[in-house]
């Protein structure tokens, strides 16, 4: 991502992929993810997931931050740290509509 502005995301981070399965084998170049954060306060806004660091194979505790979707593109994604449970990824999906006030 590209250096922050204001409240946006930047940097190089983690992300959760949230686009479906048909867009990710398409020939769309771009994906929709959600970005993670380690800084945890994050945990408390709405809609807001926290995910321990055992779940996501990362090295820290993380926060998905659904209200900075991002669409990246495909090629910038590098290694994968490891993949939610259906439980956790429905967490996330539900705070995106919570973002998009469904």
């Amino acid at each position: 991502m590209p250096e922050p502005s204001g409240s946006e995301p930047g940097f190089r981070r983690p992300v959760v992929v949230v686009q479906g399965e048909a867009f990710n084998r398409s020939q769309i170049s771009t994906v929709v993810c959600v970005p993670l954060t380690s800084n945890l306060r994050w945990a408390e806004a709405p809609g807001n997931v926290l995910l321990a660091s055992k779940v996501t194979g990362l090295s820290k505790d993380s926060v998905a931050n659904v209200s900075q979707l991002v669409t990246l593109d495909k090629s910038s994604l590098t290694d994968r740290a490891g993949k939610l449970s259906k439980a956790k990824l429905d967490l996330v999906l539900f705070g995106i509509d919570v973002v998009l006030g469904r």
